[in-house]
């Protein structure tokens, strides 16, 4: 068992840093108060290689290991959660394709994104249809050589500019997840139309938006895998992302223990700086911690993958525990800056909002407990 870093992933995690510290915190404020779409931050990072990572080489993506993805990923957060959730959006929507995809759809669908600056969307949750995945109301029925797609996807990252969409619906309800397919839906054929994009507590420079499907349709070779195994592929995409997302945890709670490091060192209470207080001396030790600890399930999750494992367990284990911690971390944060971290003029109030997400999307803390509890028990 190794924890030291090779001499390559070191050098990725600098590079993923000094584009954290340059390029995305001098402009992480402004695009959380304005909502825009970050697209010069993202164009930089598609410059730098740090979009497509999980794309293999071989089709013009990074084709970095799961384990160098987290680490990217982990510096992108620190910089700012919402645009590092935009930069990732491209992966989580690949990923049915690089997991279940034929050899000409690999070729097809995924060499664009290494050629130009392009956005893909992964189409799953729906209005009534979030964590009971089964519930899905968006259907596909068979005409000849097409399929045609009609329903409603919604909380859909990047899906106001996407250029591909991963789409899940089903060909049968009453057959409920055996029923569910995928589909690669391309441009923006006709039936295809988007809703505003939300107006979100927090991660706002990630376009989030409603995804309409009217009589759209697509031709069986972008079906990725057999008719009803959907589920399957949505399953196993879930499986390699989450360590993703657990790693924006963890970026998360790193800034917000850096923040609250250097401020306690500022601020003076009593005649001396808060610091040196016992109360805030172990709020400080356990958020460290606790980061420290989501790390190494996070860094696990993503070397099970590495290994050609199944990663279900803890994948499961790095989600919930990251983003319950990063919440935690956050929310300590504020305390740390007390009135002053309520503030926007202050960082730590985005962090807390940002991480509150992560506690909800990609799968609830909720559900990863029962996920959790299902491994267990097998």
């Amino acid at each position: 068992m190794e924890f030291q870093l090779t001499e390559s992933q070191r050098a990725l995690q600098d590079a993923a840093r000094k584009y954290a510290r340059e390029v995305v915190r001098p402009k992480a404020a402004h695009y959380d108060e304005t909502s825009e779409f970050p697209r010069d931050l993202l164009s930089t990072a598609f410059e730098l290689g740090l979009l497509n990572m999980a794309i293999p080489s071989e089709y013009g993506g990074g084709g970095l290991s799961h384990l160098e993805q987290v680490i990217v990923c982990e510096e992108l957060a620190w910089g700012c959660a919402g645009v590092a959730t935009s930069i990732i959006a491209n992966d989580l929507a690949n990923l049915p394709i690089i997991l279940h995809g034929t050899e000409d759809q690999k070729k097809r669908l995924l060499s664009g994104f290494g050629q130009k600056l392009k956005f893909s969307s992964f189409c799953l949750t729906e209005p009534s249809a979030g964590s009971d995945v089964a519930a899905m109301s968006t259907t596909a029925r068979r005409e000849g050589d097409e399929y045609v797609l009609n329903g409603t996807k919604c909380f859909i990252t990047n899906g106001g500019y996407a250029d591909q969409f991963t789409v899940f619906a089903t060909l049968d309800k009453g057959k409920k997840h055996k029923g569910i397919t995928c589909f690669v839906v391309e441009g923006r054929p006709q039936g295809v139309s988007t809703g505003k994009h939300e107006n979100k507590m927090g991660q706002r420079a990630s376009n989030t938006v409603t995804v309409n499907f009217d009589e759209v349709r697509v031709p069986v070779a972008n079906r990725i895998g057999e008719e009803g195994e959907g589920f399957k592929v949505a399953m196993a995409t879930l499986d390699n992302s989450r360590p993703l997302t657990a790693s924006l945890s963890v970026g998360i709670a790193r800034a917000a223990l850096e923040y609250s490091l250097e401020y306690s060192a500022q601020r003076q209470t009593f005649g001396k700086p808060i610091r040196e207080h016992q109360g805030v001396q172990f709020m400080l030790a356990d958020m460290a911690m606790n980061t420290h600890a989501a790390r190494l399930l996070t860094w696990e999750s993503a070397w099970v993958l590495d290994e050609g494992q199944r990663n279900t367990l803890q994948s499961s284990y790095a989600k919930c525990f990251a983003a319950d911690m990063a919440m935690k971390v956050a929310t300590d944060a504020v305390q740390v800056y007390g009135g002053y971290g309520y503030m926007k003029d202050y960082p730590v109030e985005k962090l807390m909002r940002d991480a509150k997400l992560i506690q909800v999307y990609e799968g609830t803390s909720q559900v990863q407990r029962l996920v959790i509890a299902k491994e267990l028990f097998r």
